[in-house]
């Protein structure tokens, strides 16, 4: 879930998405979801695409909003899963990366580049390209 509300901030062209693995240091949630926009509408583009596409492909609904776009930090709690959503100088003001500093971070699985066998398989138009 976490990796999915990464993916839908990206959709969104939130800055500097991370995840925050906190399940070892934390009674309250597996992973932190700490997203950066640079704008009002652009918190809110990034809230509402993680918040209906979870609502409406998966039926999830989170169990507290907390924030405002307003005050520059949106908080979508998902139980195992809680999201930041905030403007960088609010981000780097309350350093949630340094507060949790002990936390893993989950990253993004490496694209593999083609092999030579892919690469022959393409066809000769596009390969010209």
């Amino acid at each position: 879930m976490a990796m999915l509300c990464r993916e839908l901030a990206d959709n969104k062209k939130a800055e500097n998405v991370v995840i925050l693995d906190v399940h070892k240091l934390s009674s309250v949630t597996d992973y932190f979801v700490v997203a950066s926009g640079t704008s009002q509408p652009h918190l809110r583009a990034i809230e509402e695409e993680i918040s209906s596409k979870l609502r409406d492909d998966y039926d999830i609904r989170p169990r507290a909003v907390d924030g405002s776009v307003a005050g520059s930090w949106i908080v979508l709690d998902f139980f195992d899963v809680i999201v930041h959503i905030m403007r960088a100088d609010v981000r780097e003001r309350y350093d949630l990366e340094g507060l949790w500093g002990d936390a893993g971070r989950l990253t993004k699985p490496a694209r593999k580049a083609p092999g030579r066998k892919a690469a022959a398989k393409k066809p000769k138009s596009k390969a010209k390209r």
